[in-house]
């Protein structure tokens, strides 16, 4: 059985989300970072930078969301939850899922917590987190302008992992000014998301309230 170590509306929402979907056995493990739980003996036995989530297959441990994203979809290929290997949807698979997580995600932490950036400079903090809102604008662009010409789904009408793991990055991106939502083709994804039991059933796992995206 598959063990996901998560702290609610956390980067653990993806593959909840997708372990929900694929429909296995799974136990969920609370890492409670109001006391730094992440940062403790034994979370940091599973994944050496302290950060959240992690997941145990067995004797397999494996950290970084989308690299468990991409485990739970090659470990379970009947959910098609990504294309064949191999071929060209793979290819733009693989380049819509790292760019989640390598652009869009890096860029939404920059702007969450500017602090870390800036130590105790406030107006630098607010600085940081500007420039760092333009960019998320421009990466939601690129993103809409792909959805609309070749969605609903990042790849057409299949839905996958690139899908679910947006729909976490677009809750966390809520409070831009811009947010992803405003943009029509990223709305239409999300709807389709938020209505599916598995995402509904994993945000109310973990004890989020209110609009998921």
């Amino acid at each position: 059985m598959y063990t996901l170590y998560y702290y609610p509306a956390n980067a653990n929402a993806a593959p909840h989300m997708l372990l929900r979907e694929i429909g296995v056995p799974f136990q969920l493990s609370l890492v409670d970072r109001s006391v730094a739980a992440q940062k403790s003996d034994a979370f940091l036995a599973l994944n050496p930078n302290g950060r959240i989530p992690a997941l145990r297959d067995e004797e397999l441990v494996i950290f970084e969301a989308a690299a468990i994203a991409l485990h739970l979809a090659d470990r379970h290929p009947d959910a098609k939850l990504a294309p064949a290997f191999g071929t060209p949807e793979r290819a733009g698979f693989y380049q819509w899922l790292i760019f989640l997580t390598n652009s869009l995600q890096e860029e939404l932490m920059t702007w969450q917590y500017p602090e870390r950036l800036t130590a105790t400079d406030g107006r630098a903090a607010e600085v940081v987190k500007a420039g760092s809102e333009v960019r998320l604008n421009g990466y939601l662009d690129v993103i809409e302008a792909h959805l609309a010409t070749n969605g609903p789904y990042f790849l057409g009408d299949t839905l996958g992992a690139a899908d679910f793991y947006f729909t976490m990055l677009c809750r966390w991106a809520r409070p831009m000014a811009t947010p992803p939502r405003k943009r029509p083709a990223i709305a239409r994804l999300l709807d389709l998301m938020i209505a599916r039991p598995a995402v509904q059933g994993a945000y109310a796992a973990e004890g989020i309230e209110g609009d998921i995206a």
